[in-house]
Formats: C-alpha cells, sequence, structure tokens
C-alpha cells in the first residue's frame, strides 16, 4: 500500500509547478513510510511513497520503468493473482527482475493497454505514463477501495492519492458550495466532488487517459443489477458458492512478505473473515476495541468469544475518552475533507494499535451493503411487506416524535428510528432512501446556511448530483436489490471504504476487504430479495452460510454500528470547546457559511431532554470548521 502524486505540465508555468513534486510526495508520508521516489522530464512527473508489502526489496521501489524506459508507474494497491498474470506473460516472452505485483501491472498494461483492468483481482489506483506516446493512464479499482483524485487547469494536471498532496503544487482553494451542501445531509462528499472546486474524484470502475491536453475518462467496470432476480439454483448450492467465492478471497488477501492480521469487532462480518483467516494462517493475530468508559458502546465480550472459537491470539484495546480526546487533533487533521462518520475515531485507534503488531489487516467491511446488514435495510423490507406492527408504527408518528429520541441508549434510540420511520413511510422510493440514507434533506440545509451561502450554491448541480445517485431507484421502489445497489455505489465507496482507507493510512497499516472481491460482488447481486433478507433475519444467506463456524450468541445479538459516545462528550468534556471555539456565536457570525440562529437552536437541542440527532448535526459542524480554518483562515 502507498501513496503516489504526479504532474503534466501543459507549458512552460506548469513546468515551474515540478518544482514541487517531492514537497507533495512527501506529504504522502503516512501511506508510504519505508521509501520515497521519483521520476520526472519535462514533460511528467511522477512521485511515490512506498509501504512494503511483497517483495520488500529495493529493486521493487517506486516508480518502476521497463526495460526500454518507455514506461513508468506508480502504483498504490495490491493485485492478488498477481502470480497467475505473472506466468501468463512469462508464456508471452516477458521477462521479471523483481518479485513485485507492481512489475507485473506494468507489463500487463504493456501487453493489454486498458483491457489489463478486467485481468485485475485486487484494490489500486494507479498511474503509466508512455514516454513516447506523451499519454497519462490513471485507474481505480472496482469499487473505490483506493482513492484517487485529480485537478486540471490551462497550465498543468495534478493527480494524488489524498488532496493534501495536490496542495502542495499551490493550486487555489475556492469551496465547493454544492459539496458541502450535500455534506451536510449525508455526512460524507460523494464522488466525484470534493470540498474543493476544481478537485475530483476518479470514480471506481473507471479509468482516464491524458494526451495532449484532452482528458477522457470512460468505465471499465459497473456493479451487476438485475431486476426481480431469480434463480434456478437451490439455497443449499448458493450458500456454498458464497463460502466458496468468499473463502477464496480470504485466501488470496493472506499473500503478504509482512505481517498480517485480521479486525475482529465481534460483529459477523468481521468474525467471517478472521474464521476462514484462521482456517489458513497458524496463530492468527486478531484486534479489537472496546470503550472502558461507556459499556452500552462495548462489544468486545463477542469478539472475545469468537477469539476463542477460531483459535486467534486475540488483543483487546480497551479505550478511554482520554484516548479519544487525545487522538482528535490528529484525526481532523488528517482528513482532507469533510467527514463525519464517528465511527472514523475507533477505527484510528485500532489502525494505530494493531500497526504495533501488523503491517496488514483483513476487515469485514463490504458486508452490509452486499447483503443487507443496515436498519434502513429492514426498514425498506418492512415497507415492501406491510404487516401490522409496521401499519401501527406508521400511523403513530405523532407519538414516536413526542418521546425521547437519542442514539445513546436502547430505549432513546428505539424511539428515534420508529419516529424516522414513520417519516419515511410517507415519502416515494427516491426521497425515502435520501431520507434514510442521511441526516437532513433540502429543508433542513435552507435553515442551516446563510443567504448569501445558499445563493453561492448551485442547486441545478445538485440536483443532478442526487438524481446520478438515485439512478436506479424508482419512485415505488418493489424490487430490494435497488437499495443494495444504490448503497454499494454510495454508501460503500463514499463513507465506509474512505473511512477505512484514510485511518488507516493515517498509520501507515494496509487494510483487505474480502468481501469486495469482484467475483464474490458480482454473484451475491444477481441473488434475489429472499436470499438476503426476511422478517426475521437479514444478511439471511451469509449468516447461514457460516453458522456452523461461529460461537450461537453471535446470531443473536442485536446489530450496533461501530459507533462512539458523541452525545455525553459535547455535553460535558467537549461543551466549552463546541461554546467558545467550534460555535462561537461571532466565529459563526464572521465565518458567514451558517446561520446563527439555527446554531442557537442546534445548541439548545442538544441539551434538551430529546436531543435525537443533535450530537450527529454538531459532529459535522466540528468537523467542517476544522477543515475550513485549515484551509480559509
Amino acid at each position: 500500500m502507498c501513496g503516489i502524486t504526479g504532474i503534466i505540465p501543459f507549458n512552460q508555468l506548469g513546468r515551474f509547478n515540478m518544482i514541487n513534486l517531492a514537497a507533495a510526495t512527501s506529504k504522502l508520508e503516512s501511506r508510504g513510510p519505508d521509501f520515497q521516489g521519483h521520476d520526472h522530464n519535462d514533460n511528467f512527473g511522477l512521485g511515490h511513497r512506498r509501504l512494503s508489502i511483497i517483495d520488500t526489496s529495493a529493486e521493487a521501489h517506486q516508480p518502476m520503468s521497463d526495460d526500454q524506459g518507455r514506461f513508468v508507474i506508480a502504483f498504490n494497491g495490491e493485485i492478488y493473482n498477481y502470480r497467475a498474470l505473472r506466468q501468463d506473460l512469462i508464456n508471452q516472452g516477458h521477462s521479471f527482475k523483481t518479485e513485485s505485483d507492481t512489475e507485473v501491472l506494468l507489463k500487463m498494461y504493456i501487453q493489454y493497454k486498458e483491457a489489463c483492468l478486467e485481468k485485475l483481482n485486487g484494490f489500486f489506483a494507479f498511474a503509466i505514463y508512455d514516454k513516447e506516446e506523451d499519454l497519462l493512464f490513471l485507474a481505480r479499482d472496482r469499487f473505490g477501495i483506493k482513492p484517487l483524485l485529480y485537478y486540471m487547469d490551462d497550465d498543468k494536471f495534478l493527480f494524488a492519492s489524498e488532496a493534501k498532496a495536490i496542495f502542495e503544487y499551490g493550486v487555489k482553494k475556492e469551496l465547493n458550495h454544492e459539496a458541502i451542501f450535500t455534506y451536510f445531509q449525508l455526512n460524507y462528499i460523494p464522488a466525484p466532488l470534493t470540498g474543493m472546486q476544481h478537485i475530483r474524484k476518479l470514480m471506481p470502475g473507471n479509468y482516464a487517459t491524458l494526451q495532449f491536453k484532452r482528458l477522457q475518462i470512460k468505465p471499465y467496470y459497473s456493479i451487476p443489477f438485475k431486476t426481480n432476480t431469480t434463480s434456478s439454483d437451490s439455497y443449499d448450492v448458493k450458500k456454498n458458492k458464497i463460502k466458496e467465492l468468499l473463502e477464496e478471497s480470504v485466501q488470496e488477501r493472506l499473500v503478504s512478505d509482512v505481517p498480517l492480521g485480521s479486525f475482529l469487532s465481534g460483529g459477523v462480518d468481521s468474525s467471517i473473515i478472521a474464521a476462514l483467516a484462521a482456517k489458513h494462517k497458524p496463530n492468527l493475530h486478531t484486534f479489537s476495541v472496546g470503550f472502558a468508559d461507556e459499556p452500552y458502546f462495548d462489544e468486545t465480550s463477542y469478539a472475545n468469544e469468537v477469539a476463542q472459537s477460531i483459535g486467534s491470539e486475540h488483543t483487546v484495546f480497551n479505550l478511554t475518552n482520554k484516548d479519544l480526546f487525545g487522538h482528535l487533533d490528529d484525526i481532523l487533521t488528517y482528513m482532507d475533507d469533510p467527514f463525519a462518520d464517528s465511527s472514523a475515531l475507533a477505527v484510528y485507534l485500532l489502525s494505530k494499535e494493531t500497526k504495533k503488531d501488523c503491517t496488514v489487516a483483513l476487515s469485514g467491511d463490504g458486508a452490509d451493503e452486499l447483503f443487507s446488514g443496515y436498519n434502513k435495510h429492514k426498514a425498506f423490507y418492512k415497507l415492501m411487506h406491510l404487516g401490522f406492527k409496521e401499519q401501527v408504527a406508521i400511523s403513530n408518528g405523532w407519538l414516536w416524535g413526542m418521546m425521547p429520541q437519542s442514539r445513546n441508549s436502547k430505549f432513546s434510540n428505539f424511539f428515534r428510528q420508529l419516529k424516522k420511520f414513520s417519516n419515511g413511510a410517507s415519502l416515494n422510493g427516491k426521497d425515502r432512501y435520501w431520507h434514510w440514507a442521511g441526516f437532513d434533506n433540502e429543508t433542513g440545509m435552507n435553515q442551516l446556511f446563510t443567504d448569501d451561502f445558499l445563493q453561492n450554491t448551485d442547486l441545478p448541480a445538485y440536483s443532478k448530483l442526487k438524481s446520478d445517485i438515485l439512478t436506479r431507484l424508482s419512485p415505488v421502489c418493489k424490487d430490494f436489490n435497488e437499495i443494495l445497489h444504490t448503497d454499494m455505489n454510495l454508501v460503500l465507496p463514499n463513507d465506509m471504504l474512505v473511512k477505512v482507507d484514510w485511518m488507516s493510512m493515517a498509520n501507515g497499516l494496509e487494510v483487505r476487504v474480502p468481501f469486495l472481491d469482484h467475483n464474490l460482488v458480482n454473484y451475491v447481486m444477481g441473488l434475489p430479495e429472499a436470499d438476503k433478507i426476511n422478517h426475521n433475519i437479514s444478511k439471511r444467506i451469509l449468516q447461514d452460510a457460516f453458522q456452523d463456524i461461529l460461537p450461537e450468541r453471535l446470531y443473536k445479538r442485536p446489530k450496533k454500528g461501530f459507533e462512539v459516545p458523541l452525545l455525553k462528550w459535547f455535553r460535558n468534556e467537549l461543551k466549552d470547546k463546541i461554546d467558545q471555539e467550534w460555535l462561537r456565536e461571532d466565529y459563526i457570525q464572521k465565518q458567514g457559511v451558517f446561520d446563527v440562529k439555527y446554531i442557537k437552536r442546534l445548541k439548545k437541542k442538544l441539551h434538551s431532554g430529546r436531543p435525537g440527532d443533535a450530537h450527529a448535526r454538531i459532529w459535522a459542524l466540528i468537523v467542517f470548521q476544522e477543515w475550513y480554518k485549515r484551509h480559509f483562515d
């Protein structure tokens, strides 16, 4: 795992920016602490920070050139099937100097050009420059596990793994109003937008070519979507197929020349991955975090039981509020875009501690989106299959609104969910998804922002972005796979994978995600609704397929997110900082982004008996304020 950056100058002024290549590459040090390399001439510059995983020798350093010196590659990621690809290339007359997957990838491109992407099994973002054709080729993996951002003006084209590297070239920082408008609804910024104008993300499953100032972006993969799917295979046959595909995926992701372990939260997904890894890797080391000060959020007892069952060498990191506060500034400073998924704090500390023993870790990310693991999936299913309980829940929305609502206890969270269910039931399929996927809607945004901010927001551009995101959803939304397909394209690459990538890379830890092997994803996306969810169980076929290898108690536990106790902190330890720094009235007034009266009401609600999701909105504001001050104050 590594960090990459590069520049293609269009004129003499662009070439002057080449002096920033080394500084831009250095900004990616945490992604690649082992080595920094550059290659450049008057027409291109590539920079690379290396985290050595496969073939740790100096011969495998990057940027790497082919034997003739025509092609140069800077690569971030892993190609799991590189050994088979290497043999195929040898059979066609290619020779190799290293044992690295980087050299295999470079020669795959030389042999097949963009068609090589269809043959790769792995996760990646890479750049290859062809000196003879003066052509830059960029590509990002199918699901967006690895990031790739770019910037283009009249003088130059820039790209990097993170925006902080692009900033080193001296680009002008301009707030992207449409991105921020969307961020405060979803808690993250969906691709291709970033918080800055003119810096964009290459979409998952896309590649780009740049030649003679002409940038072309094309898709090479899209997640399969089939309406009202059926299958002639029996349920047992499908279970066995999933077991076979997932075990193959785990085995492929165990290849490493450095220490490898597995995250183990105690949930079904990470437990399945750890159990399969333990079958093929003796003395597997597993890691989990608990909250010593917050029993409601602590799930380490489940993780301990799984570890004992699979025979892993298990380590639990019991975090205190002091631990989280002590790293808050580091976490907020690392994030290049506003990103308000608060579980990032726990992932950061889990990665930091895991890095002490391992350089690579497996995780269970992707299973919820693929198999239906979120509460909103249950809610959609219940509306598609209305029963008496659902009708009562819908008709009593006024009552749920009168009850205590927050995420910080089982009782208040229950009523919070009932209220959100009732509100969503009255909406069409597209609006309902947006309501349940986010924390607010356009009406809320009109109250949050000042008139000046809204007047400078391109609302038609926002509406098009939203329409593109919801393109697979029908207004009636009768096909459950519409929901999962939308999650795979929105929530997974823009929230879950961003969180894991940023927080692990901040600590120089590579995280691999076996559930996102494209062979497994292609198969599961073709399965019908009944295989994934019913009134009694979510992720049905996944749980049934692996029920025999995990403790029974694991399957009876209620699902909880990887959350942190924000409400308590904001009412106590962080209260003064919220009032006197982040949301200080005179600063809000001067900033001109948020409505002062709205912020006052929000702070009042935070300390009321019915805070609802006020703490989530406050957290989104804190993250934004830290980001805004860093770039615009």
